[in-house]
Order: C-alpha cells, then structure tokens, then sequence
C-alpha cells in the first residue's frame, strides 16, 4: 500500500505541480483547499503525511496543526508546514504549533521531496533497518521472519504480506478491499471474505495463551493493528 501524503494549499497551480511529482515517486496523493477540509479528510481517512500551508482559508495552517496536535489519533502524525514567511520568529511559531519540519516558499521539488523522505524515515526509523517493531512484535522483513517476545511465529506468505500491511499502518482501520489491494492485488478479483479467514489463520500464530490479541475487529469497517483496543472487540467468523 502506497504511503498517502495530504496535500493542503488553496494556489491551484502548485496543488497540481505537488501532485504531480509526489504521484510520480509512489506516493497516493489527496489534497483539501482551506483547513476546515483538511481536518474532515483527515477524520475520515488519515493520511501518512500532511503537506500544510499556513495561509489558508477558513482555517490557518497553524491551527490545523494544533488541532491535530491535540488529538490522540493525529497527536504523531508527520506536519511539513509550507509559508512564505521568512522570519526566524515565524519558523518557531510554525513548530511550536506541532509541525515537523518548515519549508519557506518558493522551494525546490528536490528540497520538498527530501523532506518529505526524511520525515518517513523519523516517523517509522524501524523501516530504514528492515524491521518493524511494534510492542513485542518484530517484523524482519530481511530475513523474512517474525518474533513475538522470545518465540518464533510461523506465517504463511500470505499472512506475512497481510501483517507487514498492517504494521506499516498501525492504528490506522483498513476495509477489507484496502487489504485485499495491498496483498494480492488491485487485478484479482477476490472474494472479500477471504481476507477475514486469512486474518483468522494470523490471530492464530500471532497469539499464544495468554497473549493480547493484536488485532482489532471494527465492525462493518474492518481490521487494525491496535493491542490497546484489540481486547474490547470480537473477532469476525
């Protein structure tokens, strides 16, 4: 599953020439034109990073960011805050509101883009090592193994393509049509229902007696990677 990148800017020619060259990297791109849409994208389907102007209508860059800052679900999630303003005074404003990084216009696409890898790289560091780690769960997408505490867990192909899904987006409810695009593939057509027995043969390997069950049912939606919230919900049969 391609990372998706929030474009938020109200000039319409640079949305398009953002796009444009985010897309051609490998990135999915969305993007909202004042702030007030941002948060509702953001509500209804969180991206991996937020492109964010601080001059936009409606609602400013700054507030956006704050806002986000104050919410548990966004409270982590990568800001690049894009400004005109050149000011040092403005640049701390900027990150003290909660972005991660500041870019003044006008910039270069290759500023913007390393930026852009950089902060993928501060967001999830186990990547740039070839593991994902979350809580006691370790993915080594190298060796193409998975350790759950001191023991081995014994994943079938699928069921190793289906969590490494699940863990480059953690916290995050993938439908079961995102699951099934992201492990077998936009061109076969699949029953839907064979990502929940695919999940079930998962539970199984990830959890011994005893263990929190990492994964979370949202009923009617889909599957999240989210031991927190993972005890309080029944599995789909």
């Amino acid at each position: 599953m391609k990372p998706r990148i929030l474009i938020t800017e109200d000039e319409a020619p640079l949305v398009q020439m953002l796009r444009y060259n985010l897309e051609k990297q490998g990135y999915e791109v969305d993007e909202a034109g004042d702030g007030e849409e941002a948060l509702l994208k953001v509500r209804e389907n969180p991206p991996d990073l937020i492109v964010l102007d601080w001059m936009l209508p409606r609602l400013s860059g700054i507030e956006v960011c704050r806002q986000l800052r104050r919410r548990m679900e966004t409270r982590n999630m990568p800001i690049l805050m894009l400004t005109a303003r050149t000011e040092p005074t403005d640049r701390v404003r900027g990150l003290d509101a909660g972005a991660d990084d500041y870019l003044s216009k006008p910039f270069t696409l290759e500023e913007l883009s390393a930026r852009v890898r950089a902060l993928f790289r501060r967001a999830n560091p186990a990547v740039a090592d070839e593991r994902l780690v979350y809580g006691d769960l370790v993915m080594d997408l190298a060796a193409h193994r998975v350790y759950r505490g001191n023991r081995d867990v014994v994943l079938g192909p699928t069921e190793f393509r289906l969590l490494r899904c699940f863990m480059e987006r953690r916290g995050r409810v993938l439908s079961r049509e995102q699951l099934l695009d992201a492990v077998w593939g936009p061109d076969l057509f699949i029953e839907p229902r064979t990502v929940d027995v695919h999940i079930r043969r998962l539970r199984k390997a990830l959890n011994a007696p005893g263990e929190l069950d990492l994964i979370r049912t949202v009923r009617s939606a889909g599957y999240s990677l989210e031991a927190e919230k993972a005890a309080a919900e029944a599995p789909v049969h």
